[in-house]
């Protein structure tokens, strides 16, 4: 007999979105380019296959895409960074975020989750993995790092049913088909060191996980922070 689903519903406490938006020079370094800012919508936002409605990112080539179509960040870590990075008020989209939610965190999510909101079903795709852009934008050197370390990621939908999505609306959790790969145990073969090379192995053979991360676990160099999948 199946085990049951845990009974995990996520309430989607703001939605952002953002185009990719031109930054000047600063410090010598040069100009950048980033979808980075997310501003909240009122109301419905459509949900497409590769994004929402209204958002974008700069990079199309690590990011975006059918893996990576909606970032959620667990507004819970918020207090953490409050506590690590005081000079910052963080909160909703601070992480470049398309869902700031609450009622679920990393150890509670698994890779392949199925989620239903309003008529929508995404599906767990990989955790994040911040690059740069995350801490240029916040003028804080060790953020992406820091994100890494912590564990504390988020993660990406690919979207199995398009619709549309607003704030206060449940995500109800409706497949588990991989219970035994929390984001948390993905993040921990990620980032884990000494690596693992077994346990890699077996994270990189579940077929929910996003392209990009099996091709990642099955190289030789760890993966370092500035060729993250980030969001953007």
């Amino acid at each position: 007999m199946a085990e049951p689903l845990p009974a995990l519903c996520l309430r989607i406490a703001s939605v952002q979105v953002g185009m990719p938006r031109q930054f000047p020079a600063d410090d010598s370094r040069r100009p950048w380019v980033s979808g980075i800012i997310k501003e909240p919508v009122q109301g419905k936002v459509d949900v497409g296959p590769t994004n929402l409605g209204g958002d974008g990112q700069a990079d199309l080539v690590h990011h975006g895409g059918a893996d990576k179509a909606v970032l959620l960040y667990p507004g819970e870590h918020f207090r953490h960074w409050q506590t690590e990075f005081p000079d910052v008020r963080w909160g909703s989209g601070t992480f470049g975020e398309n869902f700031t939610t609450s009622g679920g965190l990393e150890t509670d999510v698994c890779i392949g989750d199925v989620f239903a909101v309003n008529n929508c079903r995404l599906q767990v795709s990989q955790p994040r993995q911040p690059c740069w852009k995350l801490s240029r934008r916040w003028e804080l050197p060790s953020l992406a790092v820091r994100v890494q370390q912590t564990r504390r990621t988020g993660w990406y939908f690919r979207v199995l049913q398009c619709g549309s999505v607003g704030p206060g609306d449940s995500m109800v959790l409706c497949d588990r088909p991989h219970r035994d790969w929390t984001v948390a145990a993905a993040n921990d073969v990620m980032y884990g060191k000494p690596r693992n090379l077994e346990r890699r192995a077996e994270l990189a053979a579940c077929e929910a996980l996003s392209h990009a991360w099996r091709s990642v676990l099955v190289q030789r160099d760890e993966p370092r922070p500035e060729r993250g999948e980030d969001h953007k």
